[in-house]
């Protein structure tokens, strides 16, 4: 399972993380499907640094031509001016494993719980973060997860 292989390669390069996205809301119960993994990391060079470890070691490659010291440093840049919401990576071979990791917020400033995947702990957002990073994005399919988040116990 694609998610698993990203756990545990996330862990070996030492990256704090936690999912979010539709995986995440999937993880809190609510019916959703999605391809992608969305993760959140702590906002420090050495995050980026290591995330960008773990991606190559999985065989993923970034979608944009930039590094992880590049992408930390004109962070503000790429979400103000190129309107960049993540850094997303693609195994070139099999497009369906995708992960994008967020940039648009920090790890350290949000809520995690933990859910347990096939015998795998795995950090995901709490709800009510997942919830405040969805209203900040508004798209229709946000709406409609914050619908369904809230409808849950």
């Amino acid at each position: 399972m694609f998610l698993l292989r990203l756990v545990k390669a996330l862990r070996a390069n030492k990256v704090k993380f936690a999912i979010t996205g539709g995986y995440a809301v999937a993880l809190h119960g609510a019916v959703r499907t999605t391809l992608d993994v969305d993760i959140v990391i702590s906002c420090t060079q050495e995050s980026y640094q290591a995330a960008e470890a773990a991606m190559r070691s999985m065989g993923l490659v970034s979608r944009i031509p930039v590094r992880a010291d590049e992408l930390f440093n004109f962070r503000e840049e790429f979400i103000k001016n190129r309107n960049v919401k993540a850094w997303g990576f693609v195994h070139p071979d099999r497009p369906s494993e995708i992960v994008d990791v967020v940039i648009t917020h920090n790890l350290d400033t949000l809520k995690i719980t933990k859910v347990d995947v096939q015998g795998v702990e795995i950090p995901i957002l709490d709800k009510q973060s997942l919830i405040s990073m969805k209203e900040d994005a508004g798209r229709p399919q946000d709406i409609e997860d914050i619908s369904a988040l809230k409808r849950l116990p």
